[in-house]
């Protein structure tokens, strides 16, 4: 079951006094033609902080939720310590530059100089899930990513 794969860095996420971009390396920028439109993007980018060993040989996290249960496996939390240090955010697209590879962000939760993997358009039709059900600890967390600034999230995490 142990395969190895290559994966590609396309460019890299700026957190900085400018503000939130992805910065798309020159090789891929054709890659963002007809991105224009879509005002939400999916982004898989890698948590580069947590690529070492003992990151990624951690399975549970324990309370790492204010309201949650004392032990969730890794893949039950959004925790950045994984066997595959993979994240996935949902971002606002503020503009794209083709020309010169940027793509602005309303905001992301990655830290300055995280590669990105992948970027994706995102669409109701294949990503929205009209009545999500969650964990009863979790059910007071915002419905929607437009909601979700306004949230509180400090009180929710303990990491």
């Amino acid at each position: 079951m142990d395969k190895h794969f290559t994966v590609k860095q396309i460019g890299v996420i700026c957190a900085d006094e400018g503000g939130f971009r992805i910065e798309i390396a020159p090789e891929y920028r054709d890659s963002l033609v007809g991105l224009d439109g879509f005002f939400y993007i999916n982004i898989l980018w890698w948590f580069s902080g947590c690529d070492n060993e003992q990151d990624r040989s951690v399975l549970s996290e324990t309370k790492p939720y204010t309201k949650g249960p004392d032990t969730l496996g890794t893949f039950a939390t959004r925790s950045p310590q994984r066997p595959n240090p993979i994240a996935l955010s949902c971002a606002y697209v503020t503009y794209i530059d083709v020309s010169h590879g940027i793509v602005g962000l309303a905001y992301i939760d990655a830290n300055d100089q995280s590669p990105v993997l992948d970027m994706k358009p995102y669409t109701p039709s294949l990503d929205r899930v009209e009545e999500p059900e969650v964990p009863a600890w979790c059910r007071h967390w915002p419905n929607n990513v437009e909601t979700s600034g306004e949230f509180d999230w400090e009180s929710e995490f303990n990491f």
